[in-house]
């Protein structure tokens, strides 16, 4: 079992470096960057596998029950998890490739409270590596609190960019390209909040998901 959580652990240190990265490569239109985390997605990708099947095998040999049976399932989901953001980091980064740097107007991404997002995502990510390290669920609704502040930030983006695209028809592609790179830090911070969920399961037996208790 002490296996398996490091395991966790390590891939958790690789994805948020991964998102760190993604900011970084985006706001500084880094593509050399951007091409290291597209290069790094494959690791992402073993952990995955690799824990799902040491899961597994745990459940097989070892017939898990109540506290131990639901940490195991939590970290075979948070793995699942965790490699989803990578994947959108990755998106992130090909994005920054594609464009060759290339992004709208500084003040445009300033107005947007496009390092904001990434930052309140990169806390959330570390918080809930904490939460799960000490196995501490008081700082859980923290943690949740910050996605609602995500979603506010991607609707509001989307009025901004709106009214930025009528006044400047020429951006509209990489407008668009914008929107949808909005559209997965909005959903990697849904993703954070499923993380939350999952250590909460495992510590304090309560499921949070649909609202449960």
């Amino acid at each position: 079992m002490q296996t398996l959580k490091e395991e966790v652990s390590q891939m958790w240190k690789l994805v948020l470096s991964q998102l760190e990265k993604a900011k970084q490569s985006f706001l500084n239109g880094d593509v050399e960057l951007a091409r290291e985390i597209v290069s790094r997605e494959k690791r992402v990708d073993a952990f995955e596998l690799k824990i799902d099947s040491d899961c597994e095998n745990y459940i097989a040999l070892f017939s898990p029950v109540a506290v131990d049976l639901r940490l195991v399932l939590s970290l075979i989901k948070i793995s699942i998890t965790l490699e989803r953001i990578a994947d959108f980091a990755e998106s992130i980064a090909r994005h920054v490739i594609e464009e060759d740097g290339h992004t709208l107007d500084a003040q445009v991404i300033e107005e947007l409270q496009m390092e904001k997002i990434f930052d309140t995502l990169i806390v959330m990510l570390s918080d809930s590596f904490v939460a799960l390290e000490s196995e501490n669920t008081r700082i859980s609704g923290k943690i949740m609190a910050k996605d609602d502040e995500i979603d506010f930030l991607y609707r509001r983006s989307l009025d901004i960019l709106a009214g930025y695209l009528q006044e400047n028809p020429s951006m509209t592609v990489l407008g668009l390209k914008t929107v949808l790179i909005l559209r997965k830090l909005e959903r990697i911070g849904d993703h954070c909040d499923n993380i939350v969920e999952e250590i909460v399961f495992y510590v304090d037996a309560k499921v949070l998901k649909h609202g449960g208790i």
